[in-house]
């Protein structure tokens, strides 16, 4: 016989839940979020996922819900598991991933009276959520009413505005009361907004009386439907579109590899590729070069297309586009010629010059991480799915071209915390396999991202370990202080390795030390396993840094 929460508030919350088709659950254990976890878990309609350290378990949960496109809701106990739940807040506040924080709470009477695990949880995301709501305990007058309204407004904010959203639930006790039979709740009206987009006419001026148009494309999911419009305005060398790794289109025309091109221009460069009209698409730009290069440009026009975010980047900021670039291409191709500019074939020259000169510096190279990106990009099977975590991890990735597959990386905020926690919960939900990319401080960092039972056999991932925060030797700055304090305090060097770890939470393990045992591991790291698997290439005493520095002096 099942068993439900007798708690009202659970019971409304639940059923909303229900009517707009939120499934994905995942569940922290403790003891005043016990009602929520007892009733969630005894519902058919659920999946529950039971992940222990709340920082993770946040993460995971984004990344189902970057796999499913949809909200994925998080509960945990009160006081500090609820503020483990920021780091990922925060990126998907930047990210716009639409997570439900579900947090129980002490009754509002208990706060700051010094009663266990009762800290000040009412609007504590309040500058990273997109909506901050507090339930009323059933006991008040006409709770369950205000509850269900409350509940309401909160689904359907998500949804908008696509990021997180904070309800935090007061609950008195007893908290294990439990009945075998649901009240019968009524069915909900939905009334989640959706915009109307009309292309203003001075655009479509701006578009013709513009000479040089350039198309940036920050990080963003796939999109097949964009991928086409914006072929569109290449096919006749009209724009130039520069993307990323994780931007995530594919077509021969669209400048995929910025640094490769721009890293070592100078202020006339600057001045020679310049944009009169610059249009940008999607999230954070992982390249520090384009920002300068843009910033020292100072286009006359720019566009931003987003239904949330409209900053600033480049100090240029003349449109914002609040509509789904999706909707705004569409509107904008009815009315726009594509005519051949000489903007493109300037760029074109470029590419295919430091095109050949990225070859041929690829004939030079010895083992390092440099070499095993390399090898990781001709290698990784097309069906996968690959995250890259932060810092030199996904900068890397800029460089090498892996094809088609699609490519993620946490650049809402830009840390380290939560990536393999991220690759896991993406890899649970997605029929695909899914690869993880990481270096060392990255993946030891979120090491509970293995404390997973969901885990599927098919993920793999491997870990470039350089025995240090690599990153800190290869951008400028950080050289200048005191080699001992850069090893220790910045870099932060080290000699661990992950053989432990992965046979603590039932990886198959293999590691590498040269380019001869890369080359041969990878032939058989993809097929298929009954566990999944971590390639550790230990580069520790390489120099990938100096390597990673004359690349792009051999660029110039």
């Amino acid at each position: 016989m099942k068993k439900y929460s007798s708690k009202r508030s659970i019971q409304i919350l639940a059923h909303l839940l229900q009517q707009y088709g939120i499934a994905d659950i995942v569940i922290s254990p403790g003891s005043r979020n016990a009602p929520l976890a007892i009733h969630f878990s005894e519902v058919d309609s659920f999946n529950c996922y039971s992940i222990v350290d709340e920082r993770s378990a946040a993460f995971v949960a984004m990344g189902m819900a970057k796999s499913e496109k949809k909200p994925v809701a998080i509960t945990c106990t009160s006081g500090s598991a609820v503020v483990n739940y920021y780091p990922a807040v925060t990126e998907a506040f930047y990210q716009n991933i639409p997570l439900l924080v579900l947090t129980a709470d002490r009754p509002t009477d208990f706060v700051d009276i010094f009663d266990g695990q009762t800290i000040r949880q009412k609007d504590v995301f309040h500058q990273h959520s997109y909506g901050d709501f507090q339930l009323l305990e059933d006991s008040k007058e006409n709770a369950e009413d205000i509850n269900f309204d409350i509940i309401k407004k909160a689904i359907e904010l998500c949804f908008e505005k696509q990021g997180p959203v904070h309800i935090n639930i007061p609950l008195e006790e007893p908290l294990y009361e439990l009945v075998s039979e649901l009240p019968t709740f009524p069915t909900v009206e939905k009334t989640i907004k959706h915009k109307d987009y009309e292309i203003p006419s001075n655009l479509i001026a701006e578009w013709h009386t513009s000479q040089k148009i350039m198309l940036l494309v920050g990080t963003r999911d796939y999109s097949p439907e964009l991928e086409n419009q914006l072929t569109q305005l290449v096919k006749n060398h009209s724009v130039v579109v520069l993307s990323e790794a994780n931007s995530n289109l594919y077509h021969e025309k669209f400048f995929r590899h910025i640094d490769r091109y721009i890293f070592n221009f100078t202020e006339e460069d600057y001045k020679t590729y310049a944009p009169d009209l610059l249009i940008t698409v999607g999230q954070n730009v992982v390249s520090k070069k384009v920002k300068q290069f843009l910033r020292s440009a100072r286009p006359k026009q720019h566009w931003h297309l987003d239904e949330v975010w409209q900053p600033d980047t480049y100090f240029s900021l003349t449109e914002k586009i609040e509509v789904k670039p999706e909707v705004f291409f569409s509107k904008l191709l009815k009315f726009i010629n594509l005519e051949p500019r000489p903007y493109f074939n300037l760029w074109d020259v470029l590419r295919d010059k430091k095109d050949a000169k990225h070859e041929q510096f690829l004939n030079t190279i010895e083992f390092s991480d440099f070499y095993f990106f390399n090898k990781a990009s001709q290698t990784v099977p097309e069906n996968y799915n690959i995250h890259f975590s932060n810092s030199s991890g996904i900068r890397y990735a800029q460089l090498f071209d892996f094809g088609k597959r699609k490519m993620y990386c946490n650049r809402g905020t830009s840390g380290i915390d939560g990536s393999t926690s991220t690759a896991m919960g993406f890899a649970i939900k997605n029929e695909n396999p899914t690869l993880l990319i990481t270096g060392d401080l990255s993946f030891f960092y979120d090491i509970n991202g293995l404390w997973n039972q969901y885990i599927p056999p098919f993920v793999r991932i491997m870990i470039f370990n350089n025995g240090e925060g690599n990153i800190f030797k290869i951008i400028p700055g950080p050289g200048n202080a005191n080699p001992n304090t850069l090893d220790e305090f910045i870099a932060t060097k080290h000699r661990k390795n992950a053989e432990s770890l992965a046979k603590h939470f039932g990886f198959s393990y293999i590691r590498v030390e040269d380019e001869l045992t890369l080359d041969r591991v990878l032939e058989n790291f993809f097929k298929p396993d009954a566990q999944p698997k971590i390639l550790e290439v230990n580069t520790h005493g390489k120099n990938s840094a100096d390597v990673l520095k004359s690349y792009f002096e051999f660029m110039k």
